[in-house]
């Protein structure tokens, strides 16, 4: 029996970056993958799905272009569409594997990659199963990837062809007549926005809350409905389903709302509620390692309650992105085999939402700083001040800031919405995981023009000494004080702040 310092299944991101990790650490290392390299990184996922979005939001912009100038906009046939995102996936694919077979061919026996499945049988015993006779390696460590698949509705019959769950997508070759999408979430969402943005689909969006996108704040949200809405997406808001089934090739779905139940039929559904982890066939649970309430692993910092069998990815319960499951997967071999800095920090992650415009954050929102209790100020700068979003005129959007409501003020979290809002928020990412307060910010010097000037006049304003004034321009910025439960509008100058800041 081979044994191994380590065993990663899943080679998907966490479960990658994971083994190359341990690489580092000049482990013998063996990774197990049943399907494909990347995972739902990939395929059917992250750069399948952003590929449609830049491609669809190129459309979208011609489209206005052209109607500017009174031109007609050429149809793009969505085979197209489908070949771009193909050479996307396989781009990215390839050179997964290519260094995947130099690593194996540089560090022979050190590196073994097994096409199949793995599945514990004790903390330190694996079976090995595929096109080959089943055999067990043993293995110091175990690190559980295989990631997670969509969630599934009880009684409505997804078959990937008619009524889709984002595995199916890729597997379109046209654009659908109309499209319902159950769950406005992130990415039911992002699928509204790239099916309006192509303006070939009559897309509707079932919305359990009044509004999409109920974990974000109020005002973020509001420009993603109005646009969505302005683009042809209906909304089913306040509304759950209640049936849906494939009748006569096409998709027959009732809904209850507050008026009663509606019955529609449209091209093709797609169901996007979120995801489930793929914990079957790993052995863990019979091994006795602890899962929460949603079938997650129930992780500590990676570790599970099995001392040599960490979790990462989709697998626990954290933040389901492919950048978490890479630094998951990174810091469970350090600590394995070597000794990290500190545990995880998910307060300092960003993120991204890409809809129409992107929406980009770091750290909480208003609502979540609400919910923690404690006083806070928050200024919010909108791009209609901002030259680069002029100049792109592509003004639509603002940045916003969370900060304690001290004399300190550190960073408590970011939301940009706006044209290159993802590429703005890193400075107030490091400021956060460094528990920095907004000071740093406001004395640098940024490009002009550029969108990262928007921040540092949210931070001025926050500091007393911004270029415009929050008194004089109420339309576009706006400075106000959350204590006691209720909001204080500030106007400057406040003493306490200047006597310090000027």
């Amino acid at each position: 029996m081979e044994n191994y310092d380590l065993c990663v299944l899943g080679g998907g991101p966490s479960g990658y970056a994971a083994a190359m990790r341990a690489v580092d650490f000049g482990k013998k290392v063996i990774l197990v993958e049943r399907s494909r390299l990347g995972g739902a990184g990939v395929y059917n996922g992250a750069l399948s799905s952003k590929t449609f979005w830049e491609l669809s939001k190129e459309i979208a912009s011609m489209h206005h272009k052209l109607d500017n100038y009174g031109m007609k906009m050429p149809q793009i046939p969505f085979g197209s569409i489908l070949e771009e995102v193909d050479n996307a996936v396989y781009e990215r694919s390839a050179q997964l594997e290519e260094h995947l077979r130099q690593i194996v061919h540089r560090d022979g026996e050190n590196f073994r990659f097994v096409k199949g499945s793995g599945r514990l049988l004790t903390p330190n015993k694996i079976e090995m199963r595929g096109e080959f006779e089943p055999y067990e390696v043993q293995a110091d460590y175990t690190i559980i990837a295989t990631g997670s698949r969509p969630r599934m509705l009880p009684n409505v019959d997804v078959d990937e062809r008619i009524i889709m769950t984002s595995d199916g997508m890729s597997g379109l070759r046209s654009f659908p007549k109309s499209l319902i999408i159950v769950g406005a979430g992130v990415i039911g969402c992002e699928f509204a926005s790239i099916f309006s943005n192509f303006k070939n689909t009559d897309v509707r969006l079932i919305a359990r809350d009044e509004r999409i996108l109920p974990f974000e704040d109020e005002d973020l949200t509001r420009i993603i409905e109005r646009n969505l809405e302005q683009s042809g997406v209906t909304i089913h808001r306040q509304s759950s389903l209640l049936s849906m089934r494939i009748v006569n090739g096409e998709v027959e779905y009732v809904i209850g709302t507050s008026q009663g139940e509606e019955t529609h039929q449209v091209e093709r559904a797609l169901i996007s509620i979120g995801r489930v982890p793929n914990i079957e066939n790993t052995g863990a649970r019979e091994l006795g390692v602890r899962l929460d309430r949603a079938g997650c692993i129930d992780d500590d910092d990676t570790s599970t309650n099995l001392s040599n069998i960490f979790a990462v990815g989709d697998m626990t319960a954290d933040i389901a992105l492919v950048n978490v499951g890479e630094l998951e997967g990174r810091h469970a071999v350090e600590k394995i085999f070597g000794q990290p800095n500190r545990p995880l920090i998910y307060e300092n992650i960003s993120t991204i939402m890409f809809l129409a415009p992107e929406v980009a954050g770091v750290g909480m929102n208003e609502a979540q700083a609400r919910k923690a209790g404690a006083p806070f100020r928050v200024a919010s700068f909108d791009y209609r001040c901002i030259p680069r979003a002029i100049a792109m005129r592509h003004s639509e959007g603002f940045f916003k800031i969370v900060v304690t409501n001290d004399e300190e003020m550190r960073i408590l979290g970011m939301r940009a919405i706006g044209e290159h809002a993802s590429s703005a928020i890193q400075a107030v990412a490091l400021l956060i995981s460094m528990q920095k307060g907004i000071g740093e910010l406001a004395e640098l010097i940024h490009p002009h023009p550029s969108i990262i000037e928007g921040i540092q006049e949210c931070v001025r304003m926050l500091l007393g000494k911004s270029i415009y004034k929050p008194d004089v321009f109420r339309e576009y910025l706006r400075l106000r004080a959350w204590r006691d439960g209720n909001y204080e509008e500030l106007v400057w100058p406040l003493p306490e702040v200047n006597k310090l800041t000027i």
